[in-house]
């Protein structure tokens, strides 16, 4: 069944911003992307190569790149919110600020951060920002490269609506790349935070040399810290279980492709979080949230071992052998 040609605005200029983009004019749609660096907007509209995220990846012929991001706002039926956490709010008081009705608008968060100083999930921040939109999440196990070249890869539409679910499941779902739906908009936002923070440990654990054994052991007890938060946060069990939990979780934590593996992995070898951050132009959300998932779990009582480990290497400069030894010589219990 051929799918009603909308109107996509996508807010953002990195890696899985410009392949949504793709990926939706490809789909037959009309698509505009807006970012905050209008020099950048230049170079992707004269090459359609987003060189600084996506080297050698072509973006489709057609994709309008708009500095204005009133027009931007304007023209979108559906407003992709592909923006890193630490920026979601300053770019949604940009929205606020526009003299633009938003009624019937669809705002959708693709970002898997959480907001340091509030520890809101970004469509708690587009609410509190924009009032009574319509919102969802679109969230999975998809490294971008490899939705860029059109491999196979499966994804989540959140929405407490079926409706806004279903319209974006018809709208990004083809042969590549297939969409489920689901109701549960905080366990599909809360897996991609979460999960960031379990490969930055499977990071940690390659770079000090660790084998399978021991990457395994970090996976299945770290979806047990995701599922423990998460429930207490309002999500269903279940959730954590699929694409958005532990499918997000696996493609995370073994992908030589995954920033936050990698990130992890350079810790692990010795170097300190600060000169990581300041070395890549890519935003790395499992540094940039730790801080904020280790406070949800205080606020919410949760034990979540893994997660404090975490805190302790990047923000108490924590050895990381240390904090695995920690790990593994904690009280002995049933599993």
């Amino acid at each position: 069944m051929k799918t009603t040609q909308k109107n996509i605005t996508v807010l953002g200029d990195g890696a899985w911003a410009t392949t949504l983009a793709g990926l939706a004019k490809k789909n037959g749609h009309s698509v505009v992307v807006w970012s905050a660096f209008p020099d950048y907007l230049d170079e992707l509209d004269k090459t359609l190569i987003n060189r600084v995220y996506m080297p050698g990846i072509k973006i489709p012929e057609g994709v309008v790149f708009e500095k204005d991001i009133g027009k931007a706002i304007e023209f979108g039926d559906i407003v992709i919110f592909a923006i890193p956490s630490k920026f979601f709010r300053d770019i949604a008081k940009k929205v606020k600020n526009l003299e633009i009705s938003l009624k019937g608008k669809v705002f959708v968060n693709v970002s898997k951060g959480i907001e340091q100083k509030t520890l809101m999930r970004m469509t708690e921040v587009l609410k509190e920002e924009l009032g009574k939109i319509n919102t969802a999440v679109l969230s999975g196990p998809t490294i971008a490269i490899e939705v860029a070249k059109e491999l196979p890869a499966l994804i989540v539409a959140a929405s407490k609506s079926k409706k806004i679910a279903k319209e974006l499941q018809e709208i990004f779902s083809n042969e590549y790349f297939r969409v489920y739906t689901s109701s549960d908009v905080i366990g599909v936002e809360m897996g991609g935070p979460l999960k960031n923070i379990i490969a930055v440990v499977a990071g940690i654990s390659d770079g000090l040399g660790f084998g399978s054994n021991a990457k395994a052991a970090i996976l299945s007890r770290g979806i047990v810290e995701i599922q423990r938060l998460g429930q207490v946060m309002g999500a269903k069990k279940k959730t954590f279980s699929g694409l958005a939990g532990l499918g997000d979780l696996s493609t995370t934590c073994i992908s030589p492709d995954s920033r936050n593996r990698t990130f992890g992995e350079r810790i692990g070898k010795g170097e300190k979080m600060n000169d990581i951050v300041k070395s890549t132009s890519a935003i790395i959300e499992g540094a940039t949230t730790a801080e904020a998932i280790y406070e949800l779990s205080k606020k919410y009582k949760v034990e979540m071992p893994i997660t404090e480990q975490v805190y302790n290497i990047l923000y108490k400069n924590k050895n990381p052998k240390q904090a695995m030894i920690d790990l593994m010589t904690r009280e002995r219990k049933a599993e």
